[in-house]
């Protein structure tokens, strides 16, 4: 059976202006990736779990969409032209745009995993990585997309809740705070929306930092105010807070995570139905 390119999550009642995507939690790994490195290096690119930490936005009226193909094979939160030439076996017919981390190896289509091993044992062929663009890349983007425009013709707004994960610390940094919102300097959602969000998080019980040091890649530049026109705000969750980050395994922090998290959406969505009906009265 051929892997589905993502799942989706109706809302629970009456629709409210929020959109909810996880672009990087997929798990399922199909023989045609023919990676060559261990499972669980390729594994740790995942952003594991953060699937089953925003179901709960649907209560909110929210729809949810999960990627199901994993990061490694293809990256969502990329755009189609940020390709590593080292990675393919072959010239792209486009003009590419590789930024650092790409050339690092972690691009649309990485090449390496977390401790520098080689995904593969030879470049990607031109066709593969036009095949996973195809077949699940673009798909997820025209599902996100679609979702976005729905909010907009039925509330003349949207908001977009981007959701990843991230490790407790990098190197000898010190810990992150529990959750980091994103949102490019301002420039993907309206800054006071993003304070709205931080408070709601702050009175949950989190250390919330913003743009520190998490401030969105392409899916919310894509879709937020500068692109598609929604408010878009990715999020970044402490694994600490439900996930053994050694053995990827859950723990039992996921289900207050999850519960806090629905209250959140709820908190948001209400305050996006607040503000819309202030703005159409006005």
């Amino acid at each position: 059976m051929a892997l589905l390119p993502y799942t989706l999550i109706e809302p629970i009642g009456a629709m409210s202006p929020l959109v909810v995507d996880s672009p990087h939690s997929g798990r399922i790994y199909p023989v045609d990736f023919a990676y060559q490195c261990p499972l669980n290096l390729l594994r740790q690119a995942e952003d594991a779990f953060v699937d089953e930490a925003i179901t709960g936005a649907a209560e909110a009226g929210a729809t949810v969409l999960m990627a199901e193909f994993p990061r490694s094979m293809i990256d969502a939160n990329r755009a189609e032209s940020d390709i590593d030439p080292a990675s393919l076996d072959g010239i792209w017919p486009e003009p590419l745009n590789p930024d650092r981390m790409t050339v690092a190896g972690f691009g649309l289509v990485r090449r390496l995993c977390r401790n520098g091993a080689s995904l593969y044992r030879a470049p990607l062929t031109v066709a593969e990585v036009q095949r996973r663009i195809a077949v699940y890349y673009r798909p997820y983007h025209d599902a996100l997309r679609g979702l976005i425009e729905a909010r907009f013709q039925k509330f003349g707004a949207c908001i977009l809740i981007d959701a990843h994960s991230m490790p407790n610390r990098l190197g000898k940094e010190a810990p992150h705070p529990d959750i980091i919102l994103g949102d490019r300097d301002g420039t993907s959602c309206d800054p006071a929306l993003t304070r709205q969000a931080q408070k709601i998080l702050q009175d949950l019980g989190y250390s919330v930092a913003v743009n520190d040091i998490y401030k969105g890649r392409e899916i919310i530049r894509r879709y937020g105010l500068t692109g598609q026109g929604a408010q878009a705000l990715q999020i970044e969750i402490n694994r600490k807070l439900y996930l053994d980050e050694t053995t990827i395994q859950k723990h039992q922090g996921l289900e207050p995570l999850r519960h806090t998290m629905t209250m959140f959406f709820q908190a948001l969505a209400s305050f996006m139905r607040i503000e819309t009906e202030r703005l159409t009265a006005e």
